[in-house]
């Protein structure tokens, strides 16, 4: 054992004044965050792994710079590119956040679709020892049947329970069971004891949610959008791994280089994004304090606002 995980623990009063905004890709939630930040006088607090980043502003559906102007906002578009980026770093500065709003007298409204993030804030994160580099290179380096093989061997619950096609989780779950000694799954039962928040899981008919997203994956291919960064970014030469896992990175990166059409890479991240909120919307329905909102309701909006304003009273 390469080192003993300490539990970083969560500030209840942190959370006394913010209100949780969770849902899937494409539901509408920045409209509903900037609604509710208006009507209240709150700031946002992102909750996104893929907003956090500079220079992905259409691929990851970012604030347009006209509503980043209506209402203050921590957390978007902050990360060079370069920088790899986990929940560790995303706790750290989403509670300096959370302090520094409180110290306006403000409320904060957090927003993602991240739920490790929501996960992390309201439970608190094992404080693990560094990776050896040395470590992370040769799980980099190994397929990903034999990473989750690996896996397999060393925690098979935490296997059962991980998304064992997204090769950072599975290398990142090794890595914990490697530099601890511990399986990976120990830590995840240090999330079970919840601070009490406040917040909505916001949701929409499936039909419109699926039309929602197929609108938005055909944007990404507009002039001046998402491919355009994604050529702008390799040009770069310095993109970290955690960058390129946004989705349809893959998918514009191949029509790049002339292996999709433009419409096989648009129908591509349409089904990627469809399937990534599916999981999204199981992830957020096993957090009881999250109150479901259907977008799909004429009176839905109302219903968050008028939810929003009760529990920052």
């Amino acid at each position: 054992m390469m080192g003993s995980p300490m539990a970083v623990p969560v500030d209840p009063t942190l959370l006394k004044g913010a209100f949780f905004l969770a849902g899937p890709t494409a539901v509408g939630k920045t409209a509903v965050a900037l609604e509710l930040a208006e009507a209240l006088g709150a700031e946002i607090i992102g909750a996104d792994a893929f907003q956090v980043y500079q220079g992905l502003d259409c691929l990851t559906a970012k604030p347009t710079p006209e509503e980043l102007a209506r209402v203050p906002h921590h957390l978007v578009g902050t990360v060079p590119l370069s920088e790899t980026f986990n929940v560790g770093r995303y706790l750290e500065l989403a509670r300096a956040a959370l302090e520094s709003v409180r110290g306006r007298g403000r409320p904060a409204i957090v927003v993602g679709g991240t739920g490790m993030y929501l996960r992390a804030l309201t439970r608190g994160l094992a404080e693990l020892p560094p990776t050896p580099p040395e470590l992370r290179e040769e799980l980099i380096a190994t397929p990903l049947p034999a990473l989750v093989e690996r896996l397999r061997g060393l925690d098979p619950e935490g296997a059962r329970t991980l998304d064992l096609l997204n090769p950072r989780r599975v290398q990142r779950a090794l890595e914990i069971c490697l530099i601890t000694g511990q399986p990976f799954s120990e830590f995840r039962r240090e999330w079970e004891r919840e601070i009490p928040f406040h917040g909505v899981l916001l949701d929409r008919e499936r039909g419109e949610l699926y039309e929602r997203i197929d609108r938005r994956a055909a944007a990404l291919f507009e002039a001046g959008g998402a491919v355009e960064e994604v050529r702008a970014a390799l040009a770069s030469g310095n993109v970290s791994p955690t960058a390129r896992q946004v989705i349809g990175w893959n998918e514009i990166e191949a029509y790049l280089r002339g292996e999709l059409s433009r419409e096989d890479a648009i129908a591509a991240i349409s089904l990627a994004t469809r399937h990534y909120a599916k999981k999204q919307l199981t992830w957020f329905r096993r957090e009881p304090m999250l109150k479901p909102v259907s977008l799909s309701r004429p009176d839905g909006l109302e219903l968050v606002l008028e939810q929003a304003r009760v529990a920052l009273s």
